[in-house]
């Protein structure tokens, strides 16, 4: 691979944590040419409570760090980047060898939430080569008309995720019957469930995938 990655997560959370402190202080070392590598950002990756996080990738692998604060920054650089030192004692993931936290991840099955802390939220790059907007590149390049959507759409089985699990086909018919005129989709970011801030996880992390969802 070229040169190492260094990703900063700067979610709500992460910069609440202090992540932006520790993404200047990386560009600051960057600038002063201490080490060459990639300076990167993403989002929530789920593990708040360890905020702030970097991940670095290189040559050997992954290795997600928690708890990084602008204090020591520039030891992570010095020991994983220049000394091929493991802050053992900051690991929380790693693709290389186990964690004491591995068992936060182990268990997960993301779907709505795949991208978020691995992709640059801002990015439309990163998010079309993880197969983003696909869906809409195939609906305009085969001309598909909007009953043979509305169809796909019914027959997946796709429910709205509100509670009431009511079919989005049905709700895609309903809107296609109501006639002629203009209409409007509303994007509903509201957190139902207090303290659990799925929406905002989704909404930072993963936002081109609400844009595609309207389209």
């Amino acid at each position: 691979m070229g040169k190492p990655r260094v990703v900063v997560g700067l979610g709500s959370c992460g910069i609440a944590a202090g992540a932006a402190d520790v993404y200047r202080r990386l560009e600051a070392l960057l600038g002063e040419g201490m080490a060459d590598f990639e300076l990167k950002r993403t989002s929530c990756a789920g593990m708040c409570y360890n905020e702030p996080l970097v991940g670095i990738k290189d040559e050997k692998g992954d290795y997600l760090y928690g708890k990084i604060h602008e204090g020591n920054a520039e030891k992570l650089i010095e020991d994983h980047l220049l000394k091929g030192r493991i802050m053992k004692g900051h690991l929380v993931s790693s693709s290389v060898m186990a964690t004491g936290e591995d068992v936060f991840f182990d268990s997960q099955v993301k779907i709505s939430l795949r991208n978020c802390g691995e992709i640059d939220p801002e990015s439309i790059d990163e998010y079309m080569s993880r197969g983003g907007y696909e869906a809409v590149r195939r609906i305009i390049n085969e001309n598909t008309g909007s009953d043979e959507i509305i169809g796909i759409i019914t027959e997946s089985g796709l429910r709205g995720r509100g509670g009431g699990g009511f079919l989005t086909g049905n709700k895609w018919r309903f809107a296609r019957e109501n006639g002629p005129g203009e209409k409007y989709v509303i994007c509903n970011a509201d957190e139902g469930d207090p303290g659990a801030f799925m929406d905002r996880s989704l909404l930072e992390g993963d936002p081109h995938s609400v844009l595609e969802g309207i389209i």
